[in-house]
């Protein structure tokens, strides 16, 4: 299963690092890489909540996710995007936005002699309201998670009150708003505050759109479950599952903002960011997500799903603080692997106290 699964992105790793090579030699390799360990490492928690949504989609679906899928956040969000921020913030044409990003000034500069901006400035410049954006986006899952009562807790002394307060009828939107106007006050700068706001709100809108699109349809399918009656193992088809797999793509995006902006700390070339953190990163992404749903390792390691949310929460407050203080992207990745690791020794801790009780339950009582 491991080599069914992984077979192909590795093979795509392989054919990645050999265009990397023909198309800038054992630098542009190096590089190549260096982005696809970075995308991997800041994504697991991305892959993680991926198999939360799509272990309730059906067969069809999952296939759209993992094709489809695949190439909107390749060509999508590693090339498209980047490209479209230019377009949109410098009045530039595709094309000439093209060949601004493959022809930086000398000596990695931020500006060309004449003193117009570069391509990783322009991009860099545009940080804040992508940042607002993505980080409300996920800011909004991360506290819709916490603040719902759950029959099972991770931090069950930090988690049981904050489920408790989420009994107040949108908590989870005062308290990202709150934040948001915080962060447009303090960190952000004077001729940025604006921007930042009206980029907070089109996330939070655009989570709340998708998110209750989908949970209306999703419910709707469920109701339809057999003999009338609602089941939950109903797989989400048509309508839900179209809007289930519109918000697996903005969250995947959202994920991915990090990724895109501390990528230009390596490189500012376009092709070696889509090779590395697009086909390499993403299709290994992917990849973890399916063994994920196929294993079952979200039944079998009930926090992991709780570690993951935590890890969002970092990476939310963490895109909101960037946008008026700098964070290291090694900060970054370590703290999702740090959630997720966490949560998946409680888990395994968990089981194993749990084996001792199942045999007992097991064992016939003795006769009389």
């Amino acid at each position: 299963m491991i080599t069914r699964i992984f077979g192909l992105s590795i093979v795509i790793t392989v054919l990645s690092l050999v265009v990397a090579y023909l198309y800038g030699g054992l630098t542009a390799l190096a590089l190549c890489a260096i982005l696809g360990i970075l995308e991997v490492s800041l994504s697991f928690d991305n892959a993680v909540i991926n198999a939360t949504v799509l272990e309730r989609m059906s067969e069809f679906w999952q296939r759209i996710f993992l094709t489809v899928g695949i190439l909107i956040a390749v060509f999508g969000m590693r090339l498209v995007f980047p490209l479209a921020i230019v377009w949109a913030t410098a009045g530039l044409n595709p094309v000439e936005a093209f060949d601004l990003a493959l022809n930086p000034p000398a000596n990695d500069a931020l500006e060309f002699p004449d003193g117009s901006p570069s391509y990783e400035k322009l991009l860099t410049d545009a940080h804040p309201q992508i940042a607002a954006f993505g980080g409300m986006f996920l800011a909004l899952l991360f506290l819709n998670f916490i603040f719902e009562e759950r029959e099972i807790t991770w931090l069950s002394w930090l988690e049981k009150p904050l489920a408790k307060a989420g009994k107040l009828d949108m908590l989870s939107v005062v308290v990202a708003g709150t934040g948001l106007v915080l962060v447009a006050e303090f960190l952000a700068a004077d001729d940025k505050r604006s921007t930042v706001l009206i980029a907070g709100l089109l996330g939070m809108i655009t989570y709340i759109l998708v998110d209750g699109l989908g949970s209306m349809f999703h419910t709707e399918e469920l109701e339809e479950g057999p003999q009338g009656g609602p089941s939950t193992l109903v797989k989400a088809t048509g309508k839900a599952a179209f809007f289930l797999f519109l918000y697996l793509e903005v969250l995947d995006a959202s994920f991915s903002f990090d990724g895109v902006i501390g990528a230009f700390a390596i490189t500012s070339d376009p092709i070696i960011i889509a090779l590395g953190l697009g086909l390499i990163g993403a299709m290994f992404v992917r990849s973890i997500t399916v063994y994920l749903v196929r294993q079952g390792t979200l039944a079998d390691y009930v926090y992991l799903e709780h570690g993951a949310h935590w890890a969002i929460g970092a990476l939310a407050t963490i895109l909101l603080v960037s946008i008026g203080v700098h964070v290291d992207e090694l900060i970054t990745g370590l703290i999702g692997v740090a959630f997720i690791g966490a949560a998946l020794i409680s888990s395994i801790i968990r089981n194993r106290k749990a084996e001792p009780d199942a045999i007992e339950d097991t064992k016939e009582p003795a006769s009389v």
